[in-house]
């Protein structure tokens, strides 16, 4: 079942921001050994069902979870903060102009067991929906999808996997012609609970 049972409610991308600003996020301190620090940008808008987040389709020909639903988002060069990154990548792979972004805070970090990758979740509002193109060699769509939606008792389930014979919670939304699962789904299923107060 899931936490925000009997919740479901439009959210404006307001109260989301009001919500992460609020947040006290986990610091961004990474694992010990080899890990590719890593940010992605959850970019929040108004639309008709209330606040909606950006989201991708990666491309079919990248090494590493093609065709997968992400958020914007890559590899943090060095000097770089995760705000910057974040914003960065998000231009480069959908031509967000940074400069439309208003940042309000951070979700906590999460560690990924495919790719090694520690990833800051930055949080970032827009006035309207802008334009946007995806970059052909590591986009294949580009999607506005409804809080709302995702908080529908169709939509969300959670599995129990086991690695290493340890138990981990695997959470999917499925959407009517996507599946979100992975690090996108543990970000999605964080930024709700924050944004409902769970």
């Amino acid at each position: 079942m899931a936490p925000w049972t009997d919740r479901v409610r439009p959210m404006s991308t307001a109260a989301v921001a009001a919500a992460v600003a609020d947040h006290q996020a986990e610091e961004p301190i990474p694992p010990s050994g080899t890990v590719r620090q890593a940010a992605v940008l959850v970019a929040l808008a108004d639309g008709p069902d209330g606040a909606e987040v950006l989201l991708t389709r990666r491309a079919q020909t990248l090494s590493s979870h093609r065709g997968e639903i992400s958020f914007p988002g890559g590899r943090v060069d060095p000097g770089e903060t995760f705000e910057a990154a974040a914003l960065r990548e998000a231009f480069e792979e959908v031509a967000l102009d940074p400069t439309v972004v208003v940042v309000h805070g951070r979700l906590d970090p999460i560690s990924t067991m495919t790719s090694g990758s520690f990833i800051v979740p930055i949080v970032g509002t827009l006035d309207g929906r802008p334009d946007l193109w995806p970059a052909a060699a590591e986009v294949e769509r580009i999607m506005w999808v409804p809080l709302v939606e995702l908080t529908r008792t169709d939509t969300f389930r959670e599995e129990l996997w086991h690695f290493d014979s340890a138990p981990r919670p695997m959470f999917f939304f499925e959407l009517d012609d996507e599946t979100i699962w992975g690090a996108t789904a543990r970000v999605l299923h964080q930024l709700i609970r924050v944004a409902l107060g769970i």
